[in-house]
């Protein structure tokens, strides 16, 4: 059956194989990227590849809230039922890091838009959809005052923090969604894969992008993910872990969101 998939930062890296692998599936696929000709480029290479499936594409920049603001409407507008929503767009090092709204940009692509995007997709997103949040096996505890944009990171930290916090936001709006909302699950793709992120960050080739794209694909399709709400999945180990202690103990995932959608409210007003 033909579902309706959206992935974000669709243009290349484990996106793009993810995309791929999708399209040759025969899948509606919903392409997104910031850059216009990219993106055309990109739905050019993958409309040869299937005759069955269909293919969309959004522009938006994802480090601008308004910009997802916009994504949504659109989505909401073209489509009555989104399937699966992957949330892989992600930034590791950049010139220049802080966003004209005064935050890190890791932590508004990594952990901000991809938590704005999901509250606001709920309405096409039904009981039986998924939601694949991008996290990472590189997790450290949540600096709130980086995360409001007022500490500066090192590319690390803020990554590292970034992925805790939407493997944090997973568990917890499972949680509040229950079994009325779509399965939000967190997934670590493998360690240092062979995207242009990695390349950039490390300068190393990295490993097969295929590794990524399989278990999106998986985590998206597949029964073994069909009760896998809250739960983060370690593909370094092909298993269902734990992550950071700090997104089980305590109320540091609590802390995290109200902050998130504090940064939200007030970026929007």
């Amino acid at each position: 059956m033909q579902k309706v998939i959206l992935i974000t930062g669709s243009t290349d890296g484990i996106g793009f194989e993810t995309a791929k692998v999708l399209v040759q599936q025969g899948h509606h696929v919903l392409l997104h990227g910031r850059n216009p000709s990219k993106l055309k480029d990109v739905e050019q290479q993958l409309v040869a590849i299937s005759d069955e499936a269909k293919i969309q594409s959004y522009v938006a920049d994802l480090s601008v809230l308004a910009d997802v603001d916009a994504l949504a409407d659109e989505i909401i507008a073209e489509h009555d039922k989104i399937d699966v929503l992957i949330n892989n767009a992600g930034v590791f090092n950049t010139p220049n890091p802080i966003t004209k709204d005064g935050l890190d940009v890791r932590f508004v692509v990594n952990t901000i838009s991809p938590y704005h995007l999901t509250k606001r997709l709920l309405p096409v997103l039904d009981a039986s959809s998924r939601v694949v949040n991008l996290s990472s096996a590189a997790q450290a505890a949540v600096n709130i005052e980086a995360l409001e944009g007022k500490k500066p990171l090192s590319d690390g930290d803020a990554y590292a923090q970034s992925k805790l916090a939407i493997t944090m936001w997973t568990r917890e709006m499972a949680k509040e969604l229950g079994s009325t909302g779509p399965m939000v699950v967190a997934v670590n793709p493998a360690s240092l894969l062979g995207s242009k992120m990695v390349k950039d960050a490390y300068g190393i080739a990295g490993g097969d992008l295929s590794i990524g794209s399989d278990i999106l694909v998986r985590a998206s399709l597949s029964d073994e993910f069909a009760q896998a709400g809250g739960q983060y999945f370690d593909n370094d180990n092909n298993t269902f872990a734990n992550p950071h202690p700090d997104a089980i103990y305590g109320d540091k995932s609590q802390q995290v969101v109200a902050k998130i959608e504090e940064i939200i409210k007030a970026t929007l007003s």
